[in-house]
């Protein structure tokens, strides 16, 4: 058994046994309330975007997405936009322009799963009523798109590069550029943010900051030597909480479990590394929690914004 799949059944014996903090509120406490790390995931010194320049993944599958979904429709209150990451040349929509030509700021939203769909976008309207300009990216291997899907890895990289393409917009305050998602989303999300300083602030819906968590519950194919400890170590933002970039709050359901350990200790880690960091948990499960977290994330957002987009 190697150390990986060791610690794959030990987080199945500590779920099932309660040894995993189930308290996602994000108070701060001492040493014995941080959950305890999974084995190869204990928090790394090295900042997560120098992490991801010195290595490359190496897949041992190449294709699409699980979930390649539907052909692509724009949504009726959108505009279709392309986006460029790397040599590929990707699909995101986002909300239509205001005619009065002026500056706002701008949410980019991470959906969940492998594929878009149009109920993702229609998530993301609070967010639009509330005056944001938002843009989803519709990722690599996605819905007919060109690329391969490595699972939480150059995905990346399309995240950043929307990011660029959104910042760059005429009706977009590039100093309020903020990053939220769900799910497969939100652990985008907080990659994105450790990645790069590009975003005012970033919010996880229901993330899962443990790639051993999540493939042991998801049971998704990995499309990587899953036994690597760097391949499985980068798709987990848990063992770069220290490299935040910007303030952020993880979100997640309260019937959410098997994530909740995770979510808290990331956060708790990122905090004493004196970063802007909570985590939060809202009733419901992985679908009902998301309408009250989206009114926490607006609220969140409202209080770090920059006066120059008021």
């Amino acid at each position: 058994m190697t150390r990986l799949e060791a610690a794959c059944a030990g987080l199945v014996v500590g779920i099932t046994l309660g040894l995993v903090s189930l308290d996602c509120g994000g108070r701060p406490s001492g040493d014995l309330d941080l959950p305890r790390p999974t084995p190869g995931l204990e928090l790394r010194s090295e900042d997560f975007a120098r992490a991801r320049a010195g290595f490359s993944t190496r897949l041992v599958r190449r294709g699409p997405s699980p979930s390649t979904g539907e052909p692509l429709a724009t949504p009726a209150d959108a505009e279709a936009v392309e986006y460029r990451s790397g040599g590929l040349r990707l699909r995101a929509y986002r909300s239509r322009p205001a005619p009065d030509g002026v500056r706002r700021a701008a949410v980019l939203f991470l959906h969940g799963g492998f594929a878009f769909g149009e109920g993702h976008w229609e998530m993301s309207r609070p967010f639009r009523d509330a005056g944001y300009v938002v843009m989803t990216p519709v990722l690599r291997g996605e819905n007919g798109q060109p690329g391969d899907f490595s699972l939480f890895y150059d995905e990346v990289d399309d995240v950043l590069a929307a990011a660029e393409a959104l910042a760059a917009a005429p009706d977009v305050d590039p100093e309020n550029l903020f990053v939220a998602g769900h799910s497969v989303g939100g652990t985008l999300a907080m990659m994105a943010a450790s990645a790069s300083p590009r975003f005012r602030a970033a919010a996880s819906m229901s993330g899962s900051p443990d790639l051993i968590a999540y493939l042991q519950v998801s049971r998704t194919p990995a499309p990587f030597e899953a036994s690597s400890e760097a391949e499985v170590r980068l798709r987990s933002p848990v063992a770069y909480a220290a490299s935040f970039k910007c303030p952020v709050r993880l979100y997640c359901g309260e019937d959410e479990f098997w994530v909740q350990g995770g979510t808290r200790r990331t956060a708790m880690l990122a905090e004493r590394a004196g970063i802007d960091a909570a985590a939060v948990e809202v009733p419901g499960d992985h679908s009902s929690s998301v309408p009250e977290a989206i009114r926490e994330i607006l609220a969140f957002f409202r209080k770090v914004r920059r006066a120059s987009s008021e």
